[in-house]
Formats: structure tokens, sequence, C-alpha cells
């Protein structure tokens, strides 16, 4: 079985790299909407009413789309603090046993 080390920048580079991702997701959107203008009046039929809709409701996926991503990086928060919070407790712990602990009656003196 192999052991799984994380550091302690992992989750905030994560996070930072999320957020990075829903305001590049958000900016591309918007390009394609405006990359794809010059086809609006080339579509016919459903074509056309599928692109119609896509412009129609582009702001909305854009919204639910970065609250998707927004979620993911909440998580991102959570787990992050979890993380923290229980290296710190471990640590206490430790440190907390170990001045309790009697290290002389431990020496072998002959």
């Amino acid at each position: 079985m192999g052991r799984w080390d994380m550091g302690s920048s992992t989750l905030p580079t994560l996070m930072q790299r999320t957020q990075g991702s829903v305001d590049e997701l958000r900016t591309l959107i918007q390009q394609l909407i405006v990359a794809a203008e010059p086809l609006s009046g080339k579509f016919d039929g459903a074509g056309k009413a599928a692109f119609d809709a896509f412009k129609a409701n582009s702001d909305q996926i854009t919204a639910d789309l970065g609250r998707g991503l927004n979620s993911v990086h909440t998580g991102q928060a959570g787990m992050s603090k979890s993380f923290t919070t229980g290296d710190t407790t471990m640590a206490d712990d430790t440190r907390s046993t170990m001045s309790a602990a009697n290290f002389d009656a431990a020496r072998f003196r002959g």
C-alpha cells in the first residue's frame, strides 16, 4: 500500500487554480459568443433555433457553470481547513503527550 503525502500548499494551490478556471471559463464563453456572431444569419431551422437559444441563454449558461465550479472551490476550501486543523491538532496532541512522558524512566543504566 502506497503512502499519500500532500504538502501544505497543495489545496491552496488547487483552490487558486479552480478560481482561475471559473474566470477563464466565463471569458471563453463570451469569446465563443462573439466569435460565433458572424454565423448568426447563416442557420435555418433547428440549427438556427439552437444557436439563438444558446445566445439567449449564454449568461445563464455562464452563471450555471460558474456556480458549479464555485461549489468545487467551496469544497476545496473546506478540505483545506480540515487538513490544516487536523495537522495542528495532531502536532498539539503530540507535544502534550511528549511533555507528560517520563523519558528518564526509559533509559537503561547498568
